[in-house]
């Protein structure tokens, strides 16, 4: 069951993580690329800042953006500031996002994210939490994949099996972790059924685009090239 207040702590709690370690950076380290290609550290900050106005949006029933070229424009725009003014915009941006999730609301309501896709607004935290870890990975700044929570790693592996299954470009795919945890994905696709099995950081990174898939193994099959989210 999605416990949205819980979500909305745990939020909390990631983004004073990241403020703390990014405080740690100076003004040139925020100008060196990120892990991300084509995007500096200040635009994975430029994009957190701005995601978190975006999801108050969705939550306040109004479009996620105005436009997808907005978007890009206000992120590349944003993206070489100095230090401080990006810090300062992350957390003044997170405070809006808890503002709005703390406001008495129908979270079993349907909301509308980018390009039509729909989702209950008691999942846009969890939604918002993904965006803080993963970009903190992002930052390339000491805080891996490894390094985050058990249950986030969990619930993430779930959403991204669940978003993947039946995709056309995917065949058949049964996951497992090294807890024992398994997962079926894909099937829109011809070949497989492919086993793919490996430590559950390195599993959940394959899938959400952040590892290779290097350090897991594949059976019954070559290890799928999966489509960028």
């Amino acid at each position: 069951m999605i416990d949205h207040a819980r979500d909305l702590a745990s939020v909390r709690e990631a983004t004073e993580r990241l403020l703390t370690a990014a405080a740690a950076l100076d003004n040139a380290s925020v100008a060196e690329p990120s892990r991300l290609p084509g995007w500096s550290r200040g635009h994975v900050l430029a994009h957190i800042a701005r995601n978190a106005d975006a999801l108050v949006n969705v939550l306040a029933g109004r479009p996620m953006y105005a436009s997808a070229e907005t978007r890009d424009a206000d992120i590349d725009r944003d993206a070489p500031r100095a230090l401080d003014v990006q810090l300062a915009d992350v957390r003044d941006s997170a405070a809006g996002f808890q503002a709005e999730g703390e406001r008495p609301a129908d979270w079993s309501r349907t909301v509308e994210l980018r390009n039509g896709v729909t989702d209950s607004a008691a999942r846009v935290p969890f939604r918002r939490l993904v965006e803080v870890e993963l970009h903190h990975v992002d930052l390339g700044i000491g805080y891996e994949l490894e390094d985050l929570p058990e249950d986030f790693v969990r619930r993430e592996t779930d959403f991204l099996a669940d978003r993947f299954a039946g995709h056309k470009d995917v065949p058949p795919i049964a996951l497992s972790d090294d807890a024992g945890r398994t997962w079926t994905t894909g099937g829109g696709a011809e070949g497989g059924p492919v086993q793919v099995s490996g430590p559950a950081a390195d599993l959940m990174g394959w899938l959400a685009g952040r590892r290779d898939g290097a350090a897991l193994k594949a059976t019954g099959g070559t290890l799928p090239a999966l489509p960028p989210l």
